[in-house]
């Protein structure tokens, strides 16, 4: 029996059926919304990282296998063994395999990292922590994709670079998703740019005064969330 297998078999055996239902709501897998399909055992994220941690030195080809799995926490599971990776590759500043882990990340984007939390949970330590110190024309390119979750990693990837006072990118890739149509990227370009405001609270203010009255109510709630309640109502008021 592969190690994978013996992986895939522990995530089942810890699953929970009623947990799984609920998921299927949360996660929005009906017909026609955006987690149309989806799978799941119904465990929850502190159980799958203890077991991604138990495995984390499953081959990148086992990996990528259980990231191509239809289940929600083998790709989920996947990603936080990518994680674990990743970053013992960085401390030992083995660049090869982190350029294989991105490939692998890249590859698999639009496909299976299909869901909020699947980004949420590896944009900004995988391809994030990856462009630190390198050229990020690839975040640009993702952000003008027609597909939602190459979108979403591209402005969630640029939380890596605001929590060390690097702004540019995430101000810039906001500025491209700023008309986007779809809920979960007017909540992810808020958030970072409520997460900017946290480090500078300037840098958010001038770029929300050059666009509050034209972004979407939901990017500008979610952005000014942390304002006080007097400077926030100058912003949510003047969009009406």
């Amino acid at each position: 029996m592969s190690t994978r297998i013996q992986l895939e078999k522990e995530l089942k055996k810890q699953g929970n059926k009623r947990q799984a239902l609920a998921y299927l709501r949360f996660f929005k897998t009906g017909r026609g919304e955006y987690g149309e399909g989806d799978k799941f055992l119904g465990l929850k994220v502190p159980k799958q990282k203890v077991l991604a941690k138990k495995y984390q030195t499953l081959s990148l080809p086992e990996i990528e296998k259980l990231l191509q799995s239809k289940i929600h926490e083998h790709r989920l599971t996947a990603l936080f063994i990518l994680r674990h990776q990743f970053e013992k590759a960085a401390k030992e500043k083995n660049e090869i395999v982190q350029k294989k882990i991105i490939a692998i990340y890249l590859k698999h984007a639009a496909q299976w990292v299909n869901n909020w939390d699947l980004v949420d949970s590896s944009a900004h330590y995988l391809l994030g922590a990856y462009l630190w110190n390198k050229p990020r024309k690839i975040l640009y390119t993702l952000a003008k994709s027609k597909n939602l979750w190459e979108r979403r990693i591209a402005i969630m990837s640029t939380f890596c670079f605001i929590k060390k006072d690097d702004f540019v990118d995430a101000l810039g890739i906001a500025e491209i998703l700023l008309k986007d149509q779809h809920d979960l990227i007017q909540k992810a370009v808020g958030w970072m740019l409520r997460e900017v405001g946290k480090c500078d609270h300037q840098k958010e203010v001038v770029f929300l005064k050059k666009y509050y009255l034209t972004m979407p109510r939901t990017m500008l709630r979610y952005a000014v969330e942390k304002f006080s309640k007097s400077e926030k109502s100058l912003y949510l008021l003047g969009k009406n």
